[in-house]
């Protein structure tokens, strides 16, 4: 069920992006934007997750040659590291145990741009709803005895005078707070005027409950 959203999602963007680049014949006021990520973890989020990949897609409104504002949809595939979750699977003496997460993002942007006639470059940031889904691949019990460490908080334990409280059954939370971003882009032109490959490292920043969640968003992709 987790890949079929990932691909109705997927999909959802490329028809965005054929019915945006249409709009050329309404002038110049539309932007838009479709791409692929390599999501690079940060701060202590890298304890816990490794570098993965993503999506993102928008679109937006041209003030004027260097002013925008843009609307943006972007999902982040958060991969579990092993290190992250060793403490889990030595409390529970099973190795076999295995997780999953992802964030998404919905936000409103500002972009200055100074364009040239092949080459270009930008600034961006904003901010907006971030939802991250945290989740083992079945109910997890915590035993009896075992030390609080950030890895077990990570993954939704509570913890009472240092040690994890014992009896909790988790198969996973959410957590929808309000985060920002900010990056820089550069761009070339290619084929009509008005379409132009970029590069975009962002980051973004989610004070996500049970550990904030920090990443670099390095996306490559086309705009209009």
């Amino acid at each position: 069920m987790r890949h079929l959203r990932k691909m109705v999602a997927a999909l959802s963007f490329v028809v965005l992006a054929c019915i945006l680049s249409h709009s050329q014949d309404q002038g110049k006021e539309i932007n838009s934007n479709l791409g692929a990520a390599v999501s690079l973890p940060v701060s202590t989020t890298s304890d816990f997750v490794k570098v993965s990949w993503g999506i993102s897609g928008g679109a937006g409104y041209n003030f004027s040659e260097h002013h925008a504002i843009v609307g943006e949809f972007m999902w982040s595939a958060l991969y579990p590291s092993d290190s992250g979750l060793q403490p889990i699977r030595e409390g529970l003496q099973n190795n076999s145990v295995t997780g999953h997460s992802n964030l998404y993002a919905l936000t409103a942007n500002y972009r200055y741009e100074l364009r040239h006639k092949t080459l270009g470059t930008y600034i961006i940031g904003g901010g907006g709803w971030y939802y991250r889904t945290m989740g083992f691949t079945g109910p997890v019990t915590s035993p009896a005895g075992i030390a609080c460490t950030p890895s077990w908080l990570w993954w939704g334990f509570k913890c009472s005078s240092g040690t994890v409280v014992p009896g909790q059954s988790l198969g996973g939370y959410t957590s929808s707070v309000f985060g920002g971003n900010v990056g820089v882009g550069f761009t070339k032109q290619v084929a009509d005027p008005g379409y132009r490959l970029y590069i975009e490292p962002r980051y973004h920043y989610a004070p996500t409950k049970n550990g904030s969640t920090q990443l670099v968003e390095i996306t490559f992709g086309i705009r209009y």
